[in-house]
């Protein structure tokens, strides 16, 4: 069965950079441990332990990739290898799938031999990056949103949060569209289409009125886009009436939607902001305006990190910060709710939705799958680590879908919504499931405890071994202990129903 928490953690190899061309590579003649450790990473280990070589090499081996790391001796390469022989390979039940027909899906009726395509940002804003992206096995592209304005980018424009590695968690820009003419983007779909017939254009666009938006789709379609895709959410428009003051008037949406709709023929999509309470209501005026489908989420309004010596937020511009766009993983919980919410939404039924927000893994592309999402839109992702990410993407779903017995994609959409209620209100409220800590796993740092003693309710202690005692009398069965564990050595146990173990 496909592993939803990996043998292997990340926490395992956090000292990896993810190296492009990586020295570990050079230095093994066996295997490419690079290759391997990226997978890892990416929670997408059971693909990657069914390409080993069929004997380990590490048995024998010196680990010069270890040596030759660009940072010498701090990642366990070689112990990483022998646990994806040992640990992760003997619980693989599903084969790799030999092709990835399972992945065929569509966006409004335009087919994509794969659910995922690169969100309307830089990552997709040229022709040569939307090239090698399709060559490295991406779908499609949201292409940096078109427009007849004239813009004039910051520097710096962008920040991060970021975790224990380095890497980004949640990511802040303050970006505007493309600083491409008009006739320079229709000239990159023209070329695009023409070189990369079976890859899906989707042109994002944004007008100043009603005849511009219309004209620009009529413009888009012309020149080879396969849909529209209308920024009704762009937080980052200097000028008012524009982006994400679009969206949260449903009003506009609609009548912008309905404009562009006149003028093409291809699908329309509503780009959607999440700086509302609820996203239904924009949403339902884009079908009232003749919307194919809607895009969400774009990123939220924030302000990350404030220097405190200069008191200027970052980026900082010339000693001036400003309100940006946050995005990353820590926007995929709010991104899930909206596409469960639209999800959800009876008067939406029908509608294609292309789910986007924190997209980094496979996992992370089917929890939007199944929230009802159609496909797939990633970007930050992509500026953190490269289009290679598509083929743990790509791979990782394949052998979840083959794994589930699902012929294609399509079955999966919607799947987890029957479960979800939009309250609390309805869950059930007299079983407690107790904590179960497992001994061997277990060493004593003692953080459960102080978690349940300052942050829960004062039910685990550690014993004269330094292992924790639950007190079941006190203890709610929160699960605060399981969360806060750094050796995942407490799961959920038994249960307690009405009083009664």
């Amino acid at each position: 069965m496909i592993s939803i928490e990996p043998c292997i953690r990340r926490a395992d190899m956090i000292r990896c950079a993810l190296c492009g061309d990586a020295p570990c590579d050079a230095a093994c003649a066996a295997i490419r441990p690079a290759e391997l450790l990226r997978s890892v990473w990416f929670r997408n280990e059971q693909t990657a332990a069914q390409r080993l070589p069929e004997k380990n090499p590490c048995l024998t081996c010196d680990a010069a990739c270890e040596r030759a790391c660009v940072r010498p001796g701090e990642v366990p390469i070689r112990d990483v290898i022998n646990r994806m022989y040992y640990q992760v390979l003997p619980a693989c039940e599903t084969p790799v799938p030999a092709d990835e027909s399972r992945l065929r899906c569509e966006l409004c009726g335009i087919p994509l031999e794969n659910p995922f395509l690169l969100a309307s940002s830089v990552v997709g804003s040229t022709y040569e990056m939307c090239a090698r992206a399709f060559e490295a096995g991406w779908a499609g592209v949201s292409f940096k949103t078109v427009c007849s304005l004239e813009i004039h980018e910051a520097s710096p424009r962008f920040s991060a949060l970021t975790g224990d590695n380095g890497g980004i968690v949640g990511f802040k820009n303050i970006e505007q569209l493309s600083d491409h003419s008009v006739a320079e983007n229709m000239e990159i779909f023209r070329r695009l289409k023409q070189n990369y017939p079976t890859k899906v254009i989707v042109a994002s666009i944004m007008g100043q009125n009603e005849a511009e938006w219309g004209e620009l789709a009529r413009l888009c379609e012309e020149n080879g886009a396969d849909a529209v895709e209308l920024n009704f959410s762009c937080p980052n428009m200097a000028e008012g009436g524009l982006g994400s003051d679009i969206g949260q008037v449903p009003e506009l949406v609609e009548r912008f939607t309905a404009a562009a709709k006149r003028a093409c023929s291809i699908p329309v999509l509503a780009k959607l902001t999440p700086n509302v309470a609820a996203m239904s209501p924009a949403a339902e005026a884009a079908r009232r305006g003749g919307a194919d489908g809607i895009a969400a989420i774009n990123t939220i309004k924030s302000v990350v990190s404030v220097n405190p010596h200069t008191y200027v937020s970052a980026p900082a511009v010339r000693g001036r910060g400003a309100v940006g766009g946050y995005s990353g993983g820590a926007v995929k919980p709010i991104a899930l709710r909206f596409i469960a919410e639209l999800g959800h939404n009876p008067a939406l039924k029908g509608m294609h939705l292309s789910a986007i927000g924190g997209v980094e893994t496979w996992q992370d592309a089917l929890e939007f799958i199944l929230m009802g999402g159609g496909s797939i839109q990633v970007a930050t992702a992509v500026m953190q680590y490269g289009y290679r990410i598509i083929d743990d993407l790509k791979a990782g779903l394949n052998l979840y879908l083959a794994e589930k017995g699902f012929a294609t994609v399509r079955e999966a959409i919607g799947l987890g919504l029957p479960s979800l209620d939009a309250t609390t209100d309805a869950l059930e409220r007299d079983t407690k499931i107790f904590p179960r800590f497992d001994p061997v796993r277990c060493i004593g740092c003692g953080r459960c405890a102080i978690s349940c003693a300052d942050g829960g309710h004062q039910a685990i202690r550690l014993n004269e071994k330094r292992r924790p005692v639950l007190d079941g009398k006190k203890c709610v069965g929160c699960h605060l202990c399981i969360l806060v564990c750094p050796q995942q050595a407490i799961s959920p146990g038994s249960k307690r129903v009405g009083g009664r173990a």
